[in-house]
């Protein structure tokens, strides 16, 4: 049986713990400030864990079975 290749895409947008749970940025962090309120994006500069329900397609994706 092949090798199962990570998604490159995935794995820069998860990572993982040492306990073995995911994490990923929130939405809406990335550009155009200036309309967003500083309040919202200190509230937007954390991690999160990644829902429980999404955990094993994003495991797959990124290479564990």
């Amino acid at each position: 049986m092949p090798k199962m290749k990570t998604s490159k895409t995935a794995a820069k947008r998860f990572k993982k713990t040492g306990t073995g749970k995911l994490r990923r940025q929130q939405a809406n962090r990335q550009h155009l400030f200036e309309k967003k309120s500083s309040t919202r994006t200190r509230r937007l500069a954390g991690d999160r864990d990644v829902h429980s329900t999404d955990e094993k397609k994003i495991k797959r994706l990124l290479g564990e079975r």
